[in-house]
């Protein structure tokens, strides 16, 4: 049975555990096994993390020692799936570049802070986003600094609330995009500020999809 590992923690504006658990839900419903932790002691031993399928990160901000973040990236690397939302991954770890460059972006900000009315829109014909079409969101809008290499399935457009990013003028986000770390999958959705943004609807669709579509 394919073996999934969900890991939980950090700033707690963004429900991490409530999250790791709609995750874990999905994913035990698609037929995997799936263990949940709140610590990071889950990447200490790597050849543990090579055995999985999919490894779920829910961490904003916080801190991972640098061997746990080489042995996360040995193990994507070596063909387990990545996968995840909002800063549970994008915004985690903020001092590791290793966690950075595997992962493909890093939050930098949300203009307009929660609460901003937006439209994620589908750019690619991946089947990750077949069907699903355009939809229209109220949360956070993440600004991110974008790895070149990632293929972008969803976009969002800034500028919608004023700043110093304004003068530039109007650019593309990517919302859902996913990479290639070695011979492993990732998968990134921006959205998930709340469980409640992405339980239902288009969004849960995209984050079910993304999961499943990591896993090896």
């Amino acid at each position: 049975m394919a073996r999934a590992l969900i890991t939980w923690g950090g700033w707690d504006g963004h429900q991490p555990d409530v999250v790791a658990a709609l995750f874990a839900g999905w994913l035990r419903e698609a037929g995997m096994e799936v263990e949940v932790t709140d610590t990071l002691t889950c990447f200490d031993d790597p050849a543990r993390l090579e055995e999985l399928s999919l490894i779920v990160p829910v961490w904003t901000m916080s801190e991972i020692g640098k061997e746990q973040a080489e042995h996360a990236a040995a193990a994507v690397a070596a063909g387990v799936g990545l996968a995840g939302c909002h800063g549970g991954m994008c915004d985690a770890f903020r001092a590791n570049v290793t966690w950075q460059f595997m992962t493909g972006a890093q939050w930098v900000a949300h203009p307009g802070d929660d609460g901003v009315r937006y439209d994620v829109r589908m750019v690619s014909d991946d089947a990750l986003v077949a069907g699903i079409g355009d939809f229209g969101v109220e949360t956070e809008q993440y600004y991110l600094h974008i790895d070149p290499a990632v293929k972008v399935h969803a976009v969002c457009d800034f500028p919608l609330v004023e700043g110093p990013h304004s003068p530039n003028g109007p650019v593309q986000m990517p919302v859902v995009f996913t990479k290639r770390w070695g011979q492993g999958r990732v998968y990134y959705n921006a959205l998930g500020h709340q469980a409640n943004v992405i339980e239902h609807g288009s969004a849960a669709e995209l984050m079910k999809r993304g999961l499943l579509w990591a896993a090896r």
